[in-house]
């Protein structure tokens, strides 16, 4: 019997470790990219590894049934991907966050048993490992659960390495950060909806528990976080306070980019877009890492109890990275996830349809034991005090 192939779709900056992994494996690997020169000195090493140039009629005709196409293009390609995929008979990756055109072929794939596999990146995608397994944790230890009020905070960020004056650097074109920059976010705080036009008008401090040290951040509510509390299994009975997933900032960002937010609460139309067009390309020439150097990734997520004024559980999952000689952090901690997101479905450990990372806790525990392997270090914390 012929082996299920990996057609992985684009070679940039978040996806070098994740091939070295799974050119590693048992499966014939194919790399397709655009400029298949740049593809080929990541998988320098690895002879067994095609690659080729991106084409989507080439892909269509080489992908077969079992196979597994996974997209590290822009997310605005993944629908249609998937949709080829499938009339391929073949299962679908990437660590985009669900469209609701992505989950509305969700009836489709499970008719065809196929699993078209999202949200399996670092945020999201680790970020949910760690809540599920939380989240069970707490359901199995908790003699009665809906006495308690409940604070789930879930943080992720990435910064250089050695922190500069402007707080930030980028890896690729800061249009997608400015761009998010616009965007509404809605949370939960003291058990009420609260909604955040700006991220600037959002930002509090977060000490973030990093093994035994802790550091303060700057963090602000990040899309919409309501949908989640459902995803992630807590009961509504529960007497949920806080649940919000957001985005960490080193202390002093919002100084460093005040000058930004005051320009960007003006922008609007089409001469607006050309304006943060104009700033990314700036900031592009101003910020961007430079060769070899080092970045940062911070990851924590806590689940926080409290029963007649005092804590009674606090669990914390953490991850602070530093980009080394196998990738940078954001690279590896993407890219590894969606490597196990691809053995996974191979393995039949995924069920078919439209899904995000595992939510079942042993599997969620799988996953992250599976990026231990692979020299990551995630800390897990009782934090009662």
């Amino acid at each position: 019997m012929t082996q299920p192939t990996i057609h992985w779709l684009g070679a940039g900056l978040s996806s070098a470790p994740g091939i070295v992994a799974l050119a590693k494996g048992e499966h014939p690997l194919v790399l397709w990219n655009r400029t298949p020169e740049k593809a080929r000195a990541i998988v320098s090493t690895a002879n067994t590894v095609e690659v080729r140039a991106l084409d989507l009629q080439a892909l269509a005709q080489a992908l077969n049934a079992g196979d597994v196409l996974v997209s590290m293009l822009p997310a605005d390609w993944h629908v249609k991907l998937a949709n080829l995929a499938m009339d391929a008979g073949a299962h679908f990756v990437s660590s985009s966050y669900i469209a609701p055109e992505m989950a509305a072929l969700d009836a489709r794939a499970q008719e065809l048993g196929l699993c078209l596999v999202n949200e399996v990146g670092l945020d999201p995608g680790i970020d949910h490992l760690m809540a599920h397994d939380l989240i069970q944790q707490y359901r199995d230890s908790a003699p009665a659960p809906e006495r308690d009020e409940l604070y789930f905070r879930s943080y992720c960020g990435g910064f250089p390495a050695q922190p500069n004056d402007f707080r930030y650097k980028f890896s690729w074109s800061p249009l997608g950060v400015l761009r998010a920059l616009r965007s509404p976010a809605r949370c939960l705080e003291a058990g009420e909806e609260k909604n955040i036009q700006r991220p600037w008008h959002g930002i509090s401090e977060y000490q973030a528990q990093l093994g035994s040290n802790a550091e303060s951040f700057e963090a602000y509510p990040n899309r919409d976080s309501l949908p989640f509390i459902q995803q992630y299994g807590l009961a509504p009975e529960w007497p949920l306070q806080q649940f919000v997933r957001g985005t960490l900032r080193l202390a002093g960002w919002s100084l460093a980019w005040q000058s930004l937010f005051d320009e960007i609460e003006g922008l609007s139309g089409d001469s607006g877009e050309a304006r943060l067009q104009a700033l990314s390309d700036q900031l592009w020439r101003d910020y961007q890492y430079d060769p070899g150097e080092a970045d940062r990734v911070v990851l924590c997520v806590e689940l926080e109890a409290r029963h007649n004024g005092g804590t009674s559980w606090h669990r914390s999952y953490s991850v602070d990275a530093r980009g080394n000689d196998k990738g940078s952090a954001m690279a590896r901690l993407v890219s590894l996830t969606v490597a196990i997101a691809v053995d996974s479905v191979l393995a039949g450990r995924i069920a078919p349809g439209v899904s995000a990372a595992p939510h079942e806790a042993s599997e969620a525990r799988h996953w992250l034991d599976q990026l231990r392997a692979r020299g990551e270090v995630i800390l897990t914390q009782d934090r009662l005090t």
